[in-house]
């Protein structure tokens, strides 16, 4: 597969997104192997963008690896500078399966209690909220009370 091809205004734009990233993979002495190509293909699937640092002297070859990873993975190369090579490929989009009969799980919720003296630090105080729960403004937790189907109006309009 061919390498995606970029603008150099595109180019340019993730390479100002790559500059505040580490290195996710490690080309080490042994060179380009089929594990190091398999995790650059998933550091990509799960990233997008990523820099692979390459301990290699050689610039040569640091480019012919950019070029080889870039042609192999359907990436583009974005930059080579020193011993970082920076890649990008569009992340795949996610199809998640929506369940109607799920509820809502936990929720991990902070409470600031103030002190009545203005100078201390408030305790905070780490509550667990279950999906058939609320917290009150008072911080405390109460359950959900369950809904009568009909209301005490129309049960004596009823009768």
């Amino acid at each position: 597969m061919p390498a995606i091809e970029l603008t150099p205004a595109e180019r340019k734009a993730y390479r100002a997104q790559a500059h505040h990233l580490d290195p996710i993979v490690i080309v080490g002495g042994d060179g380009l192997t089929a594990a190091v190509k398999k995790e650059t293909d998933s550091a990509l699937k799960a990233h997008g963008l990523i820099k692979v640092r390459v301990f290699c002297d050689d610039r040569a070859e640091r480019e012919a690896m950019l070029r080889t990873l870039a042609d192999e993975l359907n990436a583009a190369p974005i930059q080579h500078i020193g011993k970082l090579l920076v890649l990008w490929r569009p992340k795949p989009e996610k199809n998640r399966v929506v369940d109607e009969n799920q509820k809502r799980g936990p929720k991990e919720v902070k409470i600031l209690k103030f002190s009545p003296r203005g100078g201390q630090r408030p305790e905070v105080k780490t509550l667990r909220v279950l999906g058939n729960q609320r917290l009150t403004p008072g911080g405390i937790v109460k359950r959900a009370k369950t809904r009568k189907s009909v209301s005490v109006k129309k049960r004596h309009q009823a009768d």
